[in-house]
């Protein structure tokens, strides 16, 4: 089956009110919670999403943070292995990540979300859960929409 089509619906267009909320939804989504973090959580999830468009755009933005990030974003997927590169809230984050983005796989494991809640604080678990599911709507509205990467600048 062909994945790709000449003919997909651009929701900022054609459902404007929709796109600008989910442009407020996201506004707010990481308030108050670690720029660096937020964009690994943002990148992770649009990688197991398989959106090329955000992965993009939130790589980019992390690497406005400076030249270091380049290799933590390119371990991002193997983190496990890599997880000299990142702190333990980034790994209970991106953990947390993985468990709501695959929801249908295992819900959320206890274990996961235990060490998410050790790693935060109540408030920020909750920006952070928000932030997560905030980026697999977004990932949703790229694949599904066919946006391409490479135009985006920070």
């Amino acid at each position: 089956m062909s994945t790709s089509t000449t003919r997909r619906v651009k929701l900022a267009n054609l459902a404007p009110d929709f796109y600008q909320a989910m442009i407020e939804l996201d506004r707010v989504s990481d308030t108050g919670l670690d720029p660096k973090l937020a964009h690994l959580v943002r990148i992770r999830a649009s990688q197991i999403n398989g959106c090329a468009y955000c992965t993009d755009m939130h790589s980019l933005d992390l690497q406005e943070f400076g030249a270091e990030q380049q290799q933590r974003i390119a371990l991002l997927p193997v983190w496990r292995e890599a997880e000299k590169f990142y702190t333990d809230q980034e790994k209970a984050a991106l953990q947390l990540t993985e468990a709501i983005t695959l929801i249908s796989v295992d819900h959320v494991p206890d274990d996961v979300y235990e060490v998410a809640a050790e790693a935060f604080d109540e408030k920020d678990l909750a920006r952070l859960i928000s932030l997560i599911i905030t980026i697999n709507m977004w990932t949703r509205v790229g694949v599904t929409g066919r946006m391409e990467p490479g135009h985006y600048k920070p």
